[in-house]
This record gives C-alpha cells, sequence and structure tokens, in this order.
C-alpha cells in the first residue's frame, strides 16, 4: 500500500517518470530475480551447514530418556 501511495505522489508530482517507473518495474523484476534465486540458494546451503555444526550440541542437551 505504501509503494502504491509513494508512486501516485510521484505521478501526482512527475507523471512521465511515474509512468516510466511503471512499465520499467516488471522488466527490473526480471533481471533481480536471478540474484533472488541464488540467495535462497545459499540461506539453504548456510542453514544446512550451521545444522551440521550445532547437531552435537543438539544431541548432549536432550534430556536422556530410559
Amino acid at each position: 500500500m505504501l509503494a502504491f501511495l509513494l508512486w501516485c505522489i510521484l505521478f501526482a508530482v512527475c507523471w512521465p517518470l511515474a509512468l516510466l517507473a511503471l512499465v520499467l518495474y516488471p522488466f527490473v523484476w526480471v533481471l533481480l530475480l536471478p540474484f533472488r534465486l541464488v540467495g535462497i540458494a545459499v540461506h539453504g546451503a548456510l542453514a544446512l551447514v550451521w545444522a551440521v555444526v550445532m547437531l552435537p550440541a543438539r544431541l548432549l542437551s536432550t534430556p536422556f530418556r530410559i
């Protein structure tokens, strides 16, 4: 909602720039999509490494059940 209100203000102040932003937004989104996918993959890999490193501590901290 905030982005829409900012766009409306931009449209009122400088409508050619607002229309250019409206047209270019999908192209910028497509260009940035690979970086978003790489970020998701790196986050997953780092979460896996963190889980492997913390596994001994998690096993030692659990109460033993007989």
